[in-house]
């Protein structure tokens, strides 16, 4: 029987461990957390000084029985999940849900940066209690984070359809992709005219080199930060004035400047430069990448991958050290150590991301790795050796020519080369960071010696018409730069947010750029609507980059054992609530006076008209509205619009001088074409019911429901004609004459949309998925994949392309069957799918027995 029970978060590291600490340890998994918030209450406590209501989570309440039961055979129990806050918390969780079963002075806690012998037995060595400041400080976060979902949420589900949630770091990132995509579409581009030329020397050597018009009377040409210099030619008449001058000018040099650049190894990898790095190098999405340093990190190469600190272990140093020496020589190291500073924030008792063991460099034979995980392990061992290694030493040369009679022109040439290559000899990649910016001089591969006052002779002039361009859009990359450069989120949530924001479809991927959809752009303007009236009542926005980065400097003190987490909470709360009561949008009670003052002119209402479990009536409609507003509530900014319609359809019946001040008009009559469309598919067949995601589609119901809209008088929209011309081609099959049916409704004419070039492809692959998962229901409603992958199958087939959300949806589904497409990995890169996802259950064959 083993004396100590040992806890860690991951089954894969559950067995390495227990090979290093012997027969007297038992290691188990709490696979993450075991108890966490309910999912489908608050579970916060607000007037009680916001205390938590914990429950085991579904999986945790097996986990906590298989723990318990092995406790009850053991002396200690250490406890050791991850170096983090959130593992600081799951270690928690587990003593408050096992300290019945064991002594509370027999619970120990441990930690290592490494999964490595020799780390994991010095921990053992030096076990500690919990850190309650870092477990205080999850517990912020987490409520934090479900008072903004569960309280905030709502409000923005009441106004947007379709919108999910907002959240404290998710919301400002999508804030940060809006506001880059509205600076975009608001760019005016400016055209310009660069001007160079191709050159060489009177004597030899005569090979030729390109010099390019940087001044045009000392004033710089070209542009800087998107916009145009001084100096910048900006039209076909001023460049050809200046060929003109040009080519009865010689070309002489005034200047040959040579000087030598020193340039210092970045630092090693945190969490957020390694995302960042390897989107850039390898492709990966964040998530993935972090899913490929988790297995690195549990095979003991490299160290704990969430961290935000700098920090080198001098034993690690040490041994980087001589490695440079024995392997590369003793000019490439430098005299002292090389120390890189970490922010305020980070933990120095952390490290950077690291190997484990400098000597296992990249492609050793004997260490199984598959090729997404060599390259990550490579990117990290050669930025870490990079690191500790003297910096690179180049020589750049820079060349002036002038020429010009009326004007001077200045051309400008620069070439470097490597004098000593310091860290780049063990990382060559890190040159790749160094090209020029836009509107620096381009270099030029080589340059021939000259000498100042000599001559050259022009081969030929070029021109080249360029415009300005608006900022990129952001990728995952850049948008963690910018969220880390900002001081919002941290390390270990970044990859959370990439993928959430993605789940929401509030932003799609375009190769790699981030392109909000409309959802996204309408939830953002929710946010700066509401912090424009927050700020006339001087009140803090709750979703403002400044106001959020503050939140996460709170977070850091209550670790750093400086403030008490419940009071930030108190701090906090009352701007949680402002927001919410700015953010509903009501409509004006004067208005709505109006249109009931209208509506109690009308004698005659429409029947009512039941459609499904449904009754549409207005008369009754108008008498719940009365009462609502009677009772002093006040009206929704929908439920305004939804009155004012009301009005319009019963104009007629209010008085000409009331419709005028409320802007009455009389609603488009039904198109004449739709009752003859309905009459069409009255006699088909349709295909029984299919839920998609959180949504049913009923083609039956839904022609129903137009068919009582026409009743109603009620004109359909674009969206429900264009969606009734889809299935008059979809059960084409069933019409008699459908070529008549397609000419007599012009349905080859409809505009077709322009479908994404990544859709057929995905859809291509998908058809290899032999095993799908079994339909579950939530709630009434069924998610079945193979149903939603036909009908989206169907409707491609159709209309030629699909929306934007049902493309990310598709893409998103791939995920999940990524072991069943061929080679989903090369896809990821070049259509844009997402890292492979758990899948679901798959559906099991039922015996011929039953």
């Amino acid at each position: 029987m083993s004396k100590n029970l040992v806890i860690v978060e991951s089954p894969a590291k559950a067995k390495k461990i227990n090979q290093f600490l012997g027969k007297d340890y038992c290691v188990m998994a709490s696979v993450g957390h075991v108890r966490d918030l309910p999912a489908k209450k608050l579970g916060v406590d607000v007037e009680k000084g916001f205390e938590p209501d914990y429950v085991a989570t579904t999986r945790g309440k097996k986990v906590l029985k298989e723990l318990k039961a092995e406790a009850k055979k053991c002396e200690n129990v250490y406890l050791a999940p991850d170096p983090d806050r959130e593992g600081e918390a799951i270690a928690w969780h587990l003593y408050e849900a096992l300290k019945k079963t064991v002594p509370e002075e027999n619970f120990f806690r441990v930690t290592y940066n490494e999964i490595t012998k020799p780390a994991i037995l010095a921990a053992f060595e030096q076990p500690e209690k919990i850190d309650m400041d870092r477990v205080n400080a999850q517990q912020a976060r987490r409520i934090l984070d479900r008072l903004v979902g569960f309280q905030g949420s709502p409000v923005v589900r009441k106004q947007i359809r379709g919108a999910q949630s907002v959240g404290r770091v998710q919301t400002v990132a999508l804030r940060l992709v809006v506001e880059r995509e509205n600076e975009i579409t608001g760019f005016e581009p400016e055209t310009y005219f660069t001007v160079g030329a191709q050159v060489r020397k009177q004597e030899a050597p005569l090979d030729p080199f390109t010099v390019k018009l940087a001044r045009i009377n000392n004033e710089p040409v070209g542009i800087k930060d998107r916009k145009l210099l001084p100096g910048a030619v900006k039209t076909m008449e001023q460049l050809d004035g200046i060929r003109q001058e040009l080519e009865n000018s010689p070309l002489k040099v005034s200047d040959v400047v040579t000087k030598e650049v020193t340039r210092r190894a970045r630092p090693p990898f945190i969490t957020s430069t390694l995302q960042q790095s390897a989107s850039g190098s390898c492709g990966f999405a964040p998530a993935r990448t972090m899913g490929i340093a988790q297995k690195l990190y549990e095979s003991g190469l490299i160290t704990y991958m969430r961290t935000d600190s700098f920090n080198i272990a001098k034993s690690a140093q040490d041994e980087c050290r001589a490695f440079v020496t024995e392997n590369y020589g003793s000019e490439y190291l430098p005299e002292k150590p090389n120390f890189y500073k970490s922010k305020g924030a980070a933990q120095e008792a952390h490290e950077a991301i690291r190997p484990t063991d400098v000597t296992i460099e990249p492609g050793r034979e004997g260490v199984k790795l598959d090729g997404a995980e060599q390259k990550l392990y490579k990117l990290i061992w050669e930025r870490f050796v990079a690191s500790q290694m003297v910096p690179a030493r180049i020589a750049r040369r820079t060349v002036e020519v002038e020429a010009g009679s009326e004007n001077t022109y200045l051309f400008r040439a620069t070439a470097s080369e490597i004098a000593f290559p310091g860290y780049m000899k063990a990382s060559g990649i890190e040159a790749a960071a160094d090209k020029p910016k836009e509107g620096e001089d381009n270099e030029t591969e080589t340059i021939p010696p000259l000498a100042k006052d000599e001559n050259l002779d022009v081969l030929d002039w070029l021109s080249e018409q360029k415009e300005t361009k608006p900022v990129a859009r952001y990728t995952e990359a850049s948008l963690i730069r910018a969220l880390e450069e900002n001081g919002v989120g941290r390390p270990s949530t970044y990859a959370a947010i990439m993928s959430k924001l993605d789940e929401r479809e509030y932003v799609i991927k375009d190769k790699r750029s981030l392109i909000p959809t409309d959802l996204g752009k309408e939830l953002v303007t929710l946010v700066l609507r509401t912090e424009q009236k927050l700020k006339s009542d001087n009140k803090v926005d709750l979703f403002e980059v400044h106001f959020t980065a503050d939140m996460e400097t709170k977070l850091d003190e209550v670790e750093e054992g400086k403030i008490e987490w419940t009071a930030m909470m108190r701090e906090f709360y009352p701007s949680l609530l402002e927001w919410i009561e700015h953010a509903k949008e009501t409509a004006e009670p004067a208005f709505v006076a109006q249109c009931f003052e209208a509506l109690a002119n009308v004698s005659e209402w429409a029947p009512a008209v039941k459609s499904g479990r449904r009754t549409y009536d207005d008369h009754k409609t108008f008498e719940d509205l009365q009462e609502k507003v009677g009772e002093g509530e006040l009206l929704s900014k929908r439920q305004g619009e939804m009155l004012h319609k009301m009005c319009c359809r019963y104009i007629k019946q209010v008085p000409a001088a009331l419709a005028a001040e409320l802007e009455l008009v009389e609603p488009e009559a039904v198109r004449g074409d739709t009752p003859r469309k309905l009459q069409i598919l009255a006699n088909v067949k349709f295909e029984e019911p299919r839920s998609v995601g959180k949504r049913t589609y009923d083609d039956k119901k839904f022609v129903g429901s137009l068919a009582d809209q026409i009743t109603m008088g009620k004109r359909l929209s674009e969206r429900q004609v264009a969606y009734l011309d889809t299935l008059l081609t979809k059960y084409s099959d069933q019409l008699e004459n459908f070529e008549a049916i397609k000419a007599e409704f012009k349905l080859d004419e409809k505009k077709e949309v322009e479908a994404d070039p990544t859709t057929a492809p995905v859809i291509a692959l998908m058809q290899h998925i032999t095993e799908w998962a079994e339909p579950t229901m939530r709630g009434k409603r069924e998610f079945n994949d193979k149903t939603f992958f036909d009908s989206i199958s169907t409707q491609f087939k159709g209309k030629g392309a699909l929306s934007d959300r049902q493309l990310a949806a598709l893409k998103k589904m791939a995920a999940r069957y990524a072991d069943q497409i061929p080679n989903y990995q090369d896809a990821m890169d070049q259509y844009g799918l997402p890292a492979p996802r758990k899948p679901k259950p798959k559906k099991e064959e039922t015996p011929a027995s039953e």
